[in-house]
């Protein structure tokens, strides 16, 4: 089987009830803009967004490296000081190859736009920080890990600036353990804090991206709380779309003691295949979607919450990419020959987007107003003309995670495997 593969009582949760969405058309992926949002100053837009080119990451393409990695990277404003002056200071902490989940931090170069999309043309990061790892023996025995990471300067009672983690697994229905932590940004003595459970949420809503929380809108609508956490599972399992919740680990101790259930408030949450009906999905949902990183951005007084991923469009089905349907009960198919032995959700095809959330609708949740389900993207950006590895319609994984300086306004997304094996990273320059 292939890196989705589903089996046993996971698969058939899922598919119960719901093989009424097989071969079913999708609608659009997004809604567009209104008048009243495209023309809101407040807002984000994708046009906003500048494209300033992409870098390679370093090192070689084996299982010590960034070789299938990508899977969480976080900016650090303090990092690479003795860089050059060349309008991109700090360094990027990201996740390395899959099985092993290390983290390093690398320098970031100035990116380059090749016309022809040659990876020859672009720099090369330096290696800051070697990989490490930080998870303080937890979390060892993991299989296809989700990994979250964010920089946050010293909170509460704390002295110094902190490297916030979480680890989950694609296969852990119903599980609500303890996933989160931080470490110190030294990573050959991390003093690694933790882990921590989400109240006593599934991980499938918790445990994958995390990103920071601008200081005034924490304090106008979750005070004490500036850490984003949240996951998106394909199939619908934990939510069908991102969920996102503000959390504080250090209002409950510098360090709370491990398997504290951590406060949350919810901002974003859509039902889950599991829940009663009414059923609400993200608008032009697929149970093939992967919603893999988000960040806050930020542009004077603009804003906009954004995920990045890989959006199925099109038919939706539960089998193989051939379009050979899995059934709900037997006889079963014949599993097909590579390359179309990959058992999951499939659609006829798959685009790298992003996907642009209006922050007051955020806060409107976060002090009752509205429903977790009812916010919707106000725009979508499309991504693939960008991408350098985009082979196919029925290519999956287009882009990984994202990172946010802030005080430069510079969006860093990781391309999946564009580089043999390694990601590349993109970066956009957003205005307003």
């Amino acid at each position: 089987m292939g890196l989705r593969t589903w089996y046993g009582s996971v698969g058939l949760l899922v598919l119960s009830g719901w093989m009424s969405v097989l071969a079913a058309e999708a609608k659009s992926p997004a809604p567009p803009a209104d008048q009243a949002k495209a023309s809101n100053p407040r807002l984000i837009q994708p046009a906003d967004l500048e494209y300033r080119g992409a870098f390679r990451l370093p090192g070689p393409t084996d299982d010590t490296g960034w070789a299938w990695g990508g899977w969480a990277m976080t900016y650090y404003p303090d990092g690479d000081r003795g860089g050059p002056d060349d309008g991109y200071p700090g360094s990027i902490f990201g996740v390395g190859n899959e099985p092993k989940s290390h983290v390093s931090e690398i320098s970031i170069p100035r990116p380059v736009i090749s016309p022809g999309k040659k990876v020859e043309d672009l720099k090369t990061a330096k290696e800051l920080q070697p990989f490490t790892d930080i998870r303080g023996g937890n979390f060892k025995d993991y299989e296809m890990y989700r990994v979250g990471l964010a920089y946050l300067p010293k909170q509460g009672k704390q002295t110094t600036g902190k490297l916030y983690f979480c680890w989950g697994q694609h296969m852990e229905e119903g599980v609500t353990e303890a996933s989160h932590g931080w470490c110190e940004l030294d990573l050959a003595h991390p003093k690694t804090a933790g882990p921590w459970r989400i109240a006593d949420l599934p991980r499938y809503v918790t445990t994958d991206y995390l990103f920071a929380i601008p200081q005034a809108w924490a304090d106008a609508s979750t005070p004490g709380m500036r850490l984003v956490t949240g996951r998106f599972r394909d199939g619908g399992q934990g939510a069908q779309g991102p969920s996102i919740l503000a959390i504080g680990p250090w209002n409950e101790g510098n360090p709370p003691p491990p398997d504290t259930p951590l406060k949350a408030v919810c901002l974003l949450k859509y039902s889950a295949v599991s829940d009663d009906p009414p059923q609400h999905t993200l608008k032009g949902y697929h149970h093939a979607d992967e919603w893999a990183g988000g960040a806050w951005l930020t542009a004077g007084d603009a804003a906009a919450v954004v995920f990045v991923g890989t959006k199925g469009l099109g038919k939706c089905w539960y089998g193989f990419a051939n379009g050979v349907v899995w059934p709900e009960e037997g006889p079963f198919p014949p599993i097909p020959p590579a390359p179309n032995d990959d058992r999951g959700w499939w659609s006829t095809r798959f685009e790298g987007q992003m996907i642009f959330y209006n922050p007051d609708d955020l806060a409107a949740v976060a002090k009752g107003r509205m429903k977790p389900h009812e916010p919707q993207p106000y725009a979508t950006m499309a991504l693939d003309a960008l991408l350098y590895n985009v082979k196919g319609p029925q290519q999956k994984y287009h882009v990984r995670s994202c990172a946010f300086d802030r005080e430069r306004g510079h969006l860093f997304v990781l391309e999946f495997r564009a580089d043999e094996d390694r990601c590349l990273v993109h970066v956009w320059k957003v205005g307003k």
